[in-house]
């Protein structure tokens, strides 16, 4: 496989994205990814504020249900692909929307942070440390297919296509959430921009300092910018599935005002220093985050064009024969 271009991934104050990166052959992306990942374990529930209780498992279900366009099915055996500490396989168990769990993930940090997160709830699954692009798993092997914010990871998306239609038995779902729209994510910037103009005065406005460097910087941050190798236009991740042999195939948006609200806060906190940020500002972010999420599913995804969302999911079937 030729070697990928990789784009500058944006943070607070970074340059714009779409500048090319020397480019990374199919292999040293698999190797960054799993040192990005594996040093971000640690950390990464927190991070992203991956949750486990009740507000975790009505997110899961509600974007499982949005993506299949119907209420979920039970599904006996299920694999994640790409599972990270455990966020959509865990809570999916705890909503009984699964049976036998199996996980894996390049990165065997992730797989032990989700283990320990599965103990953590009583609850058993199974973990391999696996390639997509290569699963070691049998024919037939599972009824649902499964992953969040995995696919933009993948360097080569047709391979791994036909791996999940390989490991689905006949009748199989296949589902993904979470991958970043293209145009979405250049929508994404101008939240992003204006919050790091207005950054001084926001944290002058609630007493902050500005973020001190952190000594060395963090551990992963050297990777991050790139382990984003993709993202996508509905068409593409439709493409992709049907030329893999999945019919039904279903591809939808999710998130644009909870999105522009986010990542402008998001954008202001990374300039502060962390213990400087009232209580009172957390609470409104979260809240506000979780009401325009809602207003988002109740009024703008079944309205507007998936393409102009922040995140794609998308649903297909295996024929059953």
């Amino acid at each position: 496989m030729p070697p990928v271009q990789l784009t500058e991934k944006e943070g607070p104050g970074s340059p714009a994205s779409g500048r090319l990166r020397h480019p990374l052959s199919a292999e040293e992306i698999r190797d960054v990814n799993t040192r990005y990942h594996d040093v971000a374990a640690g950390h990464y529930d927190s991070k992203w504020g991956i949750d486990f209780g009740g507000l975790g498992l009505d997110q899961v279900s509600a974007k499982v249900h949005k993506a299949l366009g119907r209420p979920p099915l039970h599904y006996h055996r299920s694999l994640e692909i790409g599972a990270g500490t455990g966020y959509f396989t865990l809570n999916m168990l705890r909503a009984g929307l699964i049976g036998e769990a199996t996980c894996s993930d390049i990165s065997p940090g992730m797989l032990a942070t989700l283990q320990n997160n599965a103990h953590g709830l009583g609850l058993e699954v199974h973990t391999r440390a696996a390639d997509a692009e290569r699963l070691p798993f049998a024919d037939e092997s599972f009824d649902l297919v499964l992953g969040h914010a995995v696919l933009h990871h993948i360097p080569d998306l047709p391979r791994a296509f036909a791996e999940f239609e390989r490991v689905l038995a006949p009748g199989g779902t296949l589902l993904f959430a979470g991958e970043p729209s293209r145009y979405g994510d250049r929508l994404a910037e101008v939240p992003k921009r204006a919050a790091s103009r207005l950054a001084p005065l926001w944290r002058r406005a609630i007493g902050a300092r500005p973020a001190a460097p952190a000594e060395g910087g963090a551990p992963d941050a050297a990777l991050e910018g790139v382990v984003d190798v993709h993202a996508f236009a509905p068409t593409e991740l439709s493409r992709l599935a049907r030329e893999a042999g999945f019919s039904e195939v279903r591809v939808t948006g999710e998130e644009l005002l909870a999105n522009w609200f986010g990542w402008t806060n998001r954008t202001l906190e990374a300039t502060a220093e962390p213990n400087d940020i009232p209580w009172a500002w957390r609470q409104y972010a979260y809240r506000g985050y979780l009401l325009l999420q809602e207003l988002d599913r109740r009024l703008l995804e079944s309205r507007l064009p998936a393409a102009i969302f922040y995140n794609l999911m998308i649903a297909a079937q295996k024929s059953a024969r």
